[in-house]
């Protein structure tokens, strides 16, 4: 018998609450392209209370706020600072290219940090013959770097260093609530030096569908006109806002458990034959297990034994914890890594 399926791929995974489906059967409903559905219009109000901006706009997508607010905060042409692993230009189809048209300036990082020095030598002043660059995009935590975390005092950095070049600074903020959990600080202390910002909803913070886009009044109405030409107008979207709403109510206080059942994983996974698993790589709720052979060999088997797992890297397993996976799957998990390293060894 196939055990009960424990699924880590990622924190997106998560299926609505109880409590959700009701506050869908009841939200109060409008139509949001003419702005006057209720649900939206209070998830955007509370949003933006707690991440300390004037205005939200709710978006299906995170790669849609993404795209949006670079559209908004870019001209053709123009030049963008980006750590060369994030999301914006790894996952999200060329959009940088396809609707703002900008130039990507990919800077290195180190577990999702780019350094001050490396972005001066990337920066470019408009000139006859030279784009400028006109907006820094920093994203905390920071996914392909295996849900790292920018502290406060980097952040103070970014925010000196673009008020220096007179650009605007952006915040893929994602999982920005995870990194608040793992400082222990008010995600305000974050999310405040950044001129905007995007926040999910359908990640560790639980809703199926949804980020809010943050800022001034005048970014946000005109990002709501580029949302609408990008197709992401939605007429009675308060059933979907009715879950966000709970998110940021109530899922998002459960965050603090995520990072302590992810490191409980990393500890457990310690020492098992064929793999490296580094301690200090878990710091919110990711675990990266890295393989000597390669990590695709590993997925059947585990999924055998009842765990879900992404492949990040050739030879790096991704777990990604949620509020979904409670203690009792944590020794399933861990026993399950260690049947299969053995079966793994037995056919080297």
């Amino acid at each position: 018998m196939v055990p009960k399926m424990i699924d880590l791929r990622s924190d997106t995974v998560t299926q609505p609450t109880p409590e959700m489906y009701v506050a869908m059967a009841n939200a109060p409903l409008g139509d949001d392209v003419f702005n006057d559905d209720p649900t939206v219009i209070e998830l955007e109000t509370l949003a933006a209370d707690i991440c300390g901006h004037e205005a939200g706009l709710f978006c299906p997508s995170g790669t849609m706020t993404n795209q949006v607010a670079l559209k908004v905060l870019t001209r053709p042409g123009d030049a963008v600072l980006f750590d060369e692993e994030c999301h914006m230009v790894f996952y999200e189809g060329g959009g940088p290219a396809v609707f703002s048209q900008v130039i990507t300036q990919t800077v290195p990082s180190k577990n999702g940090v780019m350094a001050i020095d490396d972005l001066e030598r990337r920066f470019m002043t408009r000139s006859l013959m030279t784009p400028g660059t006109t907006l820094l995009c920093i994203e905390n935590t920071n996914n392909r770097a295996g849900g790292s975390v920018i502290d406060l005092e980097q952040m103070r950095r970014y925010r000196e260093f673009a008020d220096g070049k007179g650009i605007k600074l952006y915040l893929d903020g994602a999982r920005v609530f995870n990194a608040a959990t793992a400082l222990g600080c008010d995600v305000r202390e974050i999310t405040s030096m950044c001129d905007a910002v995007s926040i999910c909803l359908s990640k560790g913070l639980g809703a199926p569908v949804g980020s809010v886009l943050l800022g001034s009044k005048q970014f946000i109405e005109e990002a709501r006109r580029v949302r609408k030409c990008f197709g992401g107008g939605m007429r009675q979207s308060g059933i979907l806002a009715a879950c966000g709403i709970i998110s940021l109510n109530v899922i998002r206080h459960k965050l603090a458990d995520d990072h302590r059942r992810a490191t409980e994983i990393n500890q457990g996974l310690q020492n098992i034959p064929g793999t490296t698993v580094i301690p200090e790589e878990t710091v919110t709720n990711f675990v990266m297990v890295h393989t000597a052979r390669p990590a695709a060999d590993w997925l059947q088997p585990l999924r055998d034994k009842g765990v879900s797992c992404l492949a990040a890297a050739p030879n790096r397993l991704r777990l990604v914890l949620h509020h979904q996976i409670d203690d009792s799957a944590i020794p399933q998990a861990i026993a399950a890594f260690k049947t299969v390293a053995t079966q793994l060894a037995s056919t080297e």
